[in-house]
């Protein structure tokens, strides 16, 4: 045996037993990510890990796609026979951005058969690509059925990372595209897949998949169904909202909010804020439902922003 094959060989042995020891060692949590290829996504099953990145974290679009030449662009695949949105597509920029606040959702995608949980909405109507990007709404080809997990925190974190960078500056684009992953015939996305490049850097880049689930909920994607398995049932939440209703009632006439001044105020209207994202919430919002643990209450809008926060615009 040559001295150079030897190397060669010694070189794979040391490189297999670090990889090894790295996997044995490593202590994956709810957002571990894990490299998938992109033909297996349909097949996944849910293991922990709600967020996985696919090819790399490395997005698909062609050279064509991503050409600024004609402006920004938007651009939504036709519903198939069971009524369900398929790829959503934009090179995103200011230009699509809404200017006006975001009316009232009203239409129902597939698998729609929403309930309360015992901190909130089960279901969202998930946006393919985000209101705040391209301000499309109503749009049955740009929603899908998703759980408030699945549309906030796992898809807003990486939809803010987009506006976050395109309103940076008028000049910056971003080529995106979500996906939602159907397996056969169901009606409830089993995930979606996001992928994002900015134009001109890399400042901005991604390709994950994000699975639709909701914690201690065990969801019947054929049809939109649901049982709660975790220790609060829908049958004890209800119980108990009866018999604290009048408790409930008064701690929210009652409730304070300390400004940055230091005064106080009753707060007659909540007004709720998450605390991770820095975003409020109003009453008629998409994300007015969200963990308690996370939640923070203003009385009004302008103590909401007083305190930092920023209007979602879902």
């Amino acid at each position: 045996m040559n001295k150079h094959k030897f190397t060669r060989i010694l070189t794979a042995v040391l490189t297999s037993a670090s990889i090894f020891t790295f996997a044995t060692n490593a202590k994956p949590t709810q957002s571990t990510v894990q490299a998938v290829s992109v033909k297996s996504l349909h097949t996944l099953n849910y293991s922990g890990k709600d967020i996985v990145t696919i090819n790399g974290n490395k997005p698909s679009f062609s050279k064509a796609t991503k050409s600024k030449k004609h402006g920004p662009w938007q651009k939504y695949s036709n519903l198939d026979y069971l009524n369900r949105a398929h790829a959503a597509n934009a090179l995103l920029n200011t230009k699509l951005m809404p200017h006006t606040e975001r009316e009232p959702l009203f239409v129902d995608p597939t698998g729609w058969h929403n309930k309360r949980i015992s901190d909130g909405w089960l279901y969202n109507r998930c946006h393919l690509i985000g209101y705040q990007l391209t301000g499309q709404n109503n749009n049955l080809k740009n929603l899908i059925t998703g759980t408030r997990q699945l549309n906030d925190p796992d898809m807003l974190k990486y939809e803010d990372k987009v506006a976050d960078y395109i309103k940076s500056s008028g000049k910056h684009y971003i080529r995106y595209r979500v996906t939602p992953i159907w397996r056969g015939n169901e009606l409830l996305a089993r995930g979606v897949q996001m992928e994002a490049q900015s134009i001109g850097d890399n400042s901005v880049h991604f390709n994950v998949f994000i699975f639709n689930v909701q914690p201690g909920v065990k969801l019947n994607y054929k049809t939109g169904t649901s049982r709660v398995t975790g220790a609060t049932s829908t049958k004890e939440y209800k119980k108990r909202t009866v018999s604290h209703k009048t408790k409930r009632a008064k701690k929210a006439r009652t409730r304070v909010t300390h400004h940055k001044k230091g005064t106080v105020s009753t707060a007659k209207q909540r007004v709720v804020g998450n605390k991770r994202s820095k975003i409020y919430h109003v009453m008629s919002g998409k994300n007015y439902h969200i963990s308690s643990s996370n939640a923070v209450y203003f009385p009004s809008e302008a103590a909401a922003r007083a305190a930092g926060y920023r209007k979602s615009l879902r």
